[in-house]
């Protein structure tokens, strides 16, 4: 059986609708009904074991944990009322910046140029 690719947008969605579902049912709604400190512990959780399997050069469970990473992110963004859409706006403001100020007398870099 073939994988669907899912995107975060997708998650994002989801997660906003098992809000308000039992949390006797739902991960979702279990989660944001132990408030926002277990949501954040739980990211940071996440976070060590991504570092943990990168630094164990294992990628297959690297990409494990940053799928669990990114799940739960997205849960605290929709606890938090944080859209992806508010990411990617962010990111796009970065977009093209080196974040290492020009030389004196050099130009600066056109927008939007990786």
């Amino acid at each position: 059986m073939p994988e669907t690719r899912v995107t975060l947008e997708a998650i994002y969605d989801l997660i906003l609708t098992r809000r308000g579902a039992d949390p006797q049912q739902s991960y979702v709604s279990s989660m944001i009904h132990k408030g926002e400190d277990a949501i954040l512990q739980k990211i940071g959780e996440e976070c060590c074991e991504v570092v943990i399997a990168a630094k164990n050069g294992e990628k297959g469970a690297s990409i494990h944990e940053l799928a669990d990473l990114w799940f739960h992110l997205l849960l605290w963004m929709g606890h938090a009322g944080i859209t992806p859409a508010d990411v990617e706006e962010e990111l796009g403001r970065r977009f093209g910046r080196t974040g290492v100020p020009p030389a004196s007398g050099a130009p600066e870099p056109p927008p939007n140029e990786p």
